[in-house]
């Protein structure tokens, strides 16, 4: 299979947007490798073909067909690229709590606590790490000029969107919690203009309601907000802002810890925007002529 990308990455974040980029092209398996890569890229950097092979499910010789795709001449080339993640100090909090839980076994509840905690600290601190400033205050500047914020999540990401609708009806947002009762969630979000926002949450698996919301969205010209897990998000590509929060996880058990650490924070920082009266325009000079 010939290179889908115009120029190889040279380090991880082009290698991480790559993949995104190719990813809706890929046959199932070099899809599945893909994700396999972005979930769990010290195994990528550190372990050989066979072994990487053998945890993704696939033949070795998937992982250097997926390697020449990006643009590479063979697996060992992007796996040093994968290196370099670990030598710019970017160590995953995945792999992190991963290797804090097989120091010792969760025999109380204090330790399934102690653990649970540990790893929402870590996603805290990812969070701080990986959330550019100009990302927030692109987000409160779409809150903030909105007519209407609709607010969509489903399953385990419903009480973030509850809590969104919570807080900016105290701020005087007008919202609309996009909830499906009935079945109606299309007819719901029918209301729409580009004058408001949608504002998603939704965190793999995806949340086949939300990514259609988003997708209606998007053709309508609606900006989107979202805040969802990466790069292969099927809400990536149909946002105008994207937040990504990687949140504790723990032997499939998935806390908010961090998404609504990241709820809270972008409603503080809207709240003092909202007390900042906006620039009024400019007004154009008189062109009326003098009196004779």
């Amino acid at each position: 299979m010939d290179a889908i990308t115009s120029e190889t990455p040279a380090s991880f974040s082009a290698l991480e947007a790559a993949i995104a980029q190719v990813h809706g092209t890929l046959s199932p398996r070099l899809r599945q490798i893909a994700e396999f890569a972005l979930a769990n890229p010290n195994d990528m950097a550190l372990e050989t073909v066979a072994v990487v092979a053998e945890r993704a499910g696939v033949q070795p010789s998937s992982l250097i067909r997926f390697a020449k795709v990006l643009g590479f001449d063979g697996y060992t080339d992007m796996q040093r690229v994968f290196r370099t993640r670990l030598v710019d100090g970017m160590p995953s909090y995945k792999e992190r709590v991963r290797t804090a839980g097989s120091a010792r076994g969760l025999e109380t509840p204090a330790d399934v606590l102690d653990h649970f905690a540990l790893a929402g600290i870590q996603a805290l601190e990812h969070l701080r790490q990986e959330i550019r400033p100009e990302e927030l205050d692109a987000a409160v500047a779409l809150l903030r000029g909105a007519e209407h914020v609709y607010l969509m999540g489903q399953r385990r990401s419903f009480p973030a969107a509850v809590y969104f609708g919570y807080a900016l009806g105290q701020l005087g947002r007008r919202v609309v919690l996009l909830d499906g009762i009935g079945g109606m969630i299309r007819e719901q979000a029918q209301s729409m203009t580009p004058r408001d926002v949608l504002l998603a949450v939704s965190f793999k698996p995806y949340s086949d309601e939300t990514v259609e919301v988003c997708r209606l969205a998007a053709g309508r010209g609606v900006p989107v907000l979202s805040l969802t897990d990466g790069s292969l998000s099927p809400l990536a590509p149909l946002s105008t802002v994207r937040l990504v929060v990687d949140d504790a996880q723990v032997d499939g058990f998935r806390s908010l810890s961090a998404t609504m650490c990241l709820a809270v924070g972008l409603i503080v920082a809207l709240g003092k925007a909202l007390e900042t009266p906006a620039r009024a325009p400019a007004k154009a000079p008189s062109r009326r002529k003098p009196r004779a």
